[in-house]
């Protein structure tokens, strides 16, 4: 993978920056606006570098390395990288979760095993919850999508790695988020589990990702979700 450099970034910030060139209207072009732009996207550029680090920390942590050593690999203090990983990743157990988001999670690991990936990507978890039918199946459905094109989709975007050890396999940055995030839509819904329909709308809202680009793709908003569920409402 070949990074952007200087004038690439430069090139897209004056590409995406809609108010900085108007015509007839100024000599230059609004250096502030362009300012603003580039902020803009150095921040999304920092959040993917940290969720980077923060995936390996992860990594890291699974396999018994302690903060001292992961701080000297980050050339930093023990205590700062502590602070900065400081709160434990909360573990989902097969109890807190229903009968049929077990089953799917059983896919999500075959997924993995089976492409030689050291990690669960959010495209592992779409394409488990996509293998048989359940309320997240049924919720694309009920939205006007297909379950089995959403699964052949993201299949063809699953790439072989090269990881030999898949007793424990980190969850990527993404993942937990959209975990997190079915968590705290199943607790608006009262429920005590986590379902599969509520795993599928936590990997559209959190809005990166594969999974999120594939859903997107595919017409699935969970925005218009949720409208059609306030309505449904009495």
């Amino acid at each position: 993978m070949t990074l952007p450099d200087l004038d690439d970034l430069i090139a897209e910030v004056d590409r995406t920056c809609d108010t900085a060139h108007r015509p007839g209207e100024q000599e230059q072009p609004d250096w502030l606006a362009l300012l603003t732009a580039a902020a803009r996207l150095s921040g999304q550029l920092q959040a993917l570098a940290d969720d980077l680090v923060e995936d390996y920390v992860e990594h890291c942590r699974m396999h018994g390395c302690s903060w001292t050593d992961i701080g000297t690999a980050l050339g930093v203090s023990r205590q700062a990288v502590q602070q900065r990983f400081h709160a434990p990743h909360k573990r989902y157990s097969p109890e807190a979760m229903t009968d049929d988001l077990r089953e799917a999670m059983t896919h999500v690991k075959r997924a993995a095993v089976q492409h030689r990936n050291n990690y669960i990507g959010t495209e592992h978890l779409l394409w488990g919850l996509t293998a048989t039918s359940n309320s997240g199946t049924r919720l694309l459905e009920a939205a006007g999508v297909s379950p089995d094109a959403v699964h052949r989709t993201v299949g063809d975007r699953l790439s072989m790695g090269a990881s030999q050890a898949a007793e424990r396999i980190a969850w990527t940055p993404y993942s937990r988020k959209a975990i997190a995030v079915a968590e705290e839509r199943s607790e608006q819904d009262g429920s005590a589990l986590i379902d599969c329909d509520h795993l599928l709308l936590g990997l559209a809202q959190v809005g990166r990702g594969v999974a999120a680009t594939v859903l997107s793709e595919a017409g699935f908003e969970p925005a218009a979700v949720d409208d059609v569920s306030a309505r449904s409402q009495p």
